[in-house]
């Protein structure tokens, strides 16, 4: 995937955090902020299905990944999906749909 150059600005105590955490893992900052980033997307996902404000699809888009991922990692948070049997119904026409 082709990446965009983002110019940023943050205060110094970020800076110090991100210098120190790129050290420790042994990689350059750039990469620290894309690990960082791909963590906060997750993160904001999780949280936002939890609250209910995105559904089981929305909250996959925001971490940038499948739905069925996307219900494995809240699997792992402990976090029970609040499907309703409509939405069984629904992915159930879409998989005879497929096969």
């Amino acid at each position: 995937m082709p990446t965009k150059t983002l110019s940023i600005r943050i205060d110094e105590r970020d800076y110090q955090f991100l210098a120190a955490f790129a050290e420790e893992e042994k990689e350059d900052v750039s990469k620290a902020v894309r690990e960082l980033v791909e963590l906060g997307r997750l993160h904001l996902a999780v949280e936002k299905y939890r609250s209910s404000a995105a559904s089981l699809e929305k909250a996959a888009r925001i971490a940038g990944v499948s739905v069925s991922r996307m219900m494995d990692i809240l699997r792992d948070f402990g976090i029970v999906a609040n499907l309703e049997l409509e939405d069984y119904r629904n992915s159930l026409n879409t998989a005879r749909l497929l096969f």
